[in-house]
Parts: C-alpha cells; sequence; structure tokens
C-alpha cells in the first residue's frame, strides 16, 4: 500500500473534533494589500495547545489498544510536540514519558507539564532533538512503550493533514497554501490532502536558513544528516527530515524556500506589533518568506500556515537583537581611540550621527581606560545612515573593526 493511500485526513479530523479546535482562517487585509494578492492566516498558535502538533500526537495515541495504553508513552520533542503528546495523555488516560532537549525554552517545559496534568514525566537530554531522539529511543524499548515520533509516522503525519482539511472547508478557493517546515509531519499531511483534492494547488514549503534539512534532502534525492544547524528557530530546526515525510513532500510539494533568522524576528515583532499576534519563530516562517513568492501569490487566494504561538517573553530582546542586525540598523564595532586628549568627546559628538545610539561601551582591556580598544554597540535610526558613520570614523581618525562583518570575533565578543 503506497503512504497516500494509507492517509485519511477526512477520518483523522472526525476523530480530532472532540479534541482539538478548528481554527479560524482569518483575511489579512495589510498583507494582502502589501502583495496584491488575498492573503488569509490559519491561526494554529490559537489551538488548544497553542500549535498544530495535537492533531498528529492525539490522532496516533487515541488509535492504541487498551494494553498499548496501559504501558504508557514516550516521545521526544523541541515543546509543541511534547506539549500534544502530554495534553493526549491527559485525554485518553495514559502515562507518559516526555524527552526534551536543555535548551527548550522553560514556557515550553512549563506548558508541556500544564497539559499534562500530572501525566507526564519530562527528562531534559541533549544539546539537540536529535541527541534527545537517541535517549528517548532507547528508554521506550527497555521499558516496553509506545514511542510517539514528532513527524514520521503516517498517523501522526495524517492528524496534522487535517489542518489542509480545515482549510479547503473554510476557504474552498484556495490557490496557495505556504507551510513552515521542520521534520516535515505538517506539509507531508497537508499537502498531500490539498493536492489530492486540488491538483492544481500551488504548495510552498518554508525552512530557516540554518536548518535547511529537507531542500537539502530534496537536492540529495533523500534525506541526510545536517551536520551543525542553527537552532534558534527550534520548532522547526531539525538536524534530518523523516523518510516517509521526505516521500511525500517531494511529491507535493511545489517548491521549499528558505529564510534568514534575522527576518523570522523581524516578522516575529511585525506580527505583534501590527497584528496583536504573538508567534514562535517556526509561526512565523510562512509570512516571513511571502517576499520571496511574489510570482507565485500576486492575484492569488493565499493561506499562511501560522504554525504555533509558544513564544517564550524571555526571548524577545534576544528576537529584536537579531531583527536589528538583520535590518542593519545596529552595529558592533572595535575602536581603537586616538591617542589625544578629547577623544572619547570627540567620538560622541563628532562621529556619531544625530540619531545614532550607543546601546554598549566597554573598554576592551581594563588597565588601558580611555586610551584601549573599546567594544562599541551603536544603533541606527535608519540603516542608510551606515556609510556616512563609517567616513566620520576615518575622517577623524579612528580605527574600527567591523565585527557583523567578523563572525568568529562576533560571537566572542558580542
Amino acid at each position: 500500500m503506497s503512504g497516500t493511500a494509507q492517509l485519511n485526513s477526512e477520518a483523522a479530523a472526525q476523530r480530532l473534533a472532540d479534541v482539538v479546535k478548528h481554527t479560524p482562517l482569518i483575511y489579512n487585509p495589510r498583507l494582502s494589500e502589501k502583495y496584491d494578492c488575498e492573503i488569509y492566516l490559519k491561526r494554529e498558535d490559537l489551538q488548544v495547545v497553542r500549535s498544530y502538533k495535537l492533531r498528529g500526537a492525539y490522532n496516533m495515541i487515541s488509535q492504541l489498544s487498551a494494553e498499548e495504553l496501559s504501558r504508557g508513552v514516550v516521545c521526544a520533542s523541541a515543546g509543541n510536540h511534547a506539549q500534544g503528546v502530554a495534553f493526549s495523555c491527559d485525554k485518553l488516560g495514559t502515562k507518559g514519558v516526555i524527552f526534551m532537549p536543555e535548551i527548550t525554552p522553560k514556557q515550553k517545559v512549563q506548558q508541556t507539564e500544564m497539559f499534562g496534568n500530572g501525566s507526564v514525566k519530562l527528562v531534559l537530554v541533549g544539546d539537540t532533538f536529535d541527541d534527545c531522539l537517541a535517549e528517548a529511543l532507547a528508554y521506550t524499548k527497555e521499558h516496553q512503550m509506545t514511542f510517539i515520533p514528532p513527524f514520521d509516522n503516517y498517523s501522526i503525519i495524517e492528524g496534522q493533514g487535517t489542518v489542509g482539511v480545515e482549510i479547503l472547508e473554510d476557504l474552498p478557493g484556495t490557490e496557495v497554501v505556504v507551510m513552515p517546515i521542520g521534520g516535515g509531519g505538517l506539509a507531508a499531511g497537508a499537502g498531500t490532502y490539498l493536492k489530492e483534492k486540488k491538483p492544481g494547488i500551488t504548495l510552498i514549503g518554508v525552512e530557516p536558513e540554518g536548518a535547511p534539512s529537507m531542500l537539502e534532502a530534496f537536492k540529495h534525492g533523500g534525506p541526510v544528516t545536517l551536520q551543525q544547524i542553527d537552532r534558534f528557530v527550534d520548532g522547526a530546526s531539525v538536524k534530518r527530515v523523516g523518510n516517509l515525510t521526505y516521500d511525500l513532500c517531494v511529491n507535493t510539494l511545489d517548491d521549499v524556500k528558505l529564510v534568514a533568522e534575522g527576518k523570522v524576528c523581524t516578522t516575529i515583532l511585525k506580527l505583534y506589533n501590527e497584528e496583536a499576534i504573538v508567534v514562535e519563530p517556526a509561526g512565523a516562517l510562512s509570512v516571513a518568506v511571502l517576499d520571496q513568492c511574489i510570482d507565485q501569490i500576486k492575484g492569488k487566494k493565499v493561506v499562511c500556515v501560522i504554525s504555533g504561538g509558544n513564544n517564550d517573553i524571555a526571548r524577545m530582546q534576544e528576537i529584536k537583537e537579531k531583527s536589528l542586525l538583520y535590518e542593519g540598523l545596529k552595529h558592533y564595532f572595535i575602536v581603537r581611540f586616538p591617542q589625544r586628549p578629547g577623544a572619547l568627546k570627540l567620538f560622541v559628538n563628532n562621529v556619531l550621527g544625530p540619531h545614532d545610539d550607543i546601546t554598549r561601551f566597554e573598554f576592551i582591556k581594563k588597565t588601558e581606560k580611555e586610551q584601549g580598544p573599546a567594544l562599541v554597540g551603536i544603533e541606527l535610526s535608519n540603516k542608510e545612515d551606515y556609510t556616512g558613520l563609517l567616513k566620520r570614523f576615518e575622517e577623524h581618525r579612528f580605527e574600527v573593526i567591523e565585527l557583523n562583518k567578523e563572525q568568529t570575533l562576533f560571537e566572542y565578543l558580542v
């Protein structure tokens, strides 16, 4: 039996009807005007556990036998899948053991405990999803429990496909759907359903630039393990996509695009400030990619899946910083001041522009204050002001190293 034949997302939708929310599909006038099309946001950030992951988790766990449920379930997750499994364990009266990477945001850990309501035990282990996955699989085997994979399973994929079912119920004329990709469960499930019902629909998957696991799989003709990934977009950063999800995505997706992490941050801030929508980094991917899709979306009915809203408020400063760096509004320098009196005053009065702000200033050598090199952070009000700033540094004989262009130094000092 083919993978497609094993998926029945309409049956899954019936199974989930009393558990998950049919999340709203909301027309967005601002984005529609900007991109000259009709853009609708599929608001999975408003789901019961604030992400679509509940759909797949409950769909799989609800179909386990009574004996399997009595032994309990195990999962490995960066956060949202864990919450879906925890919620399902509480609803279905089974115990769960949930493995999460040690770097998982505290907010997601606390949410998982809350949704588990005493039904789950959390184990924080490893630096990445892939590290904690190995631990979870070993634990599952040792205790003869059932492993609930985050994406590479037909029941999980079928459950995520219910997002596609709801999209066509609410907007039968949908012409383009933009979806984030982590392990590929959402894109595989919703993509397969949408292509079956509307063969002419355009499906665009989007990944973070620092974790292009599906794009690399497409290039190599199958899943490959990335040696290093940027974990910032934690809900969509995996080293390797699933075998099942790859097979389905390669036959359904029309395009896979990448978005820089800094641009994701800019999108998070815009959605919050302009739309009062709180999204996690993975949830912003489908909107962040739109300016790369202009030819594919112009004049069309477009759905962007906002996949989740579990954003830890403690990360907002980091998000703002990454956005400013990406937008060219924040720059860090090592500045060596001229060896003459009043150099610091000259810097403030004559080198800085009238709208430039110093956001960080510290002498690198504590014994050479006022004379030695300093680490200086400057925030501009307009990125075009940068050229003038560099020119004034030169005119007043300040030696500078632009740390934004020196990645190793930047990571070490900033």
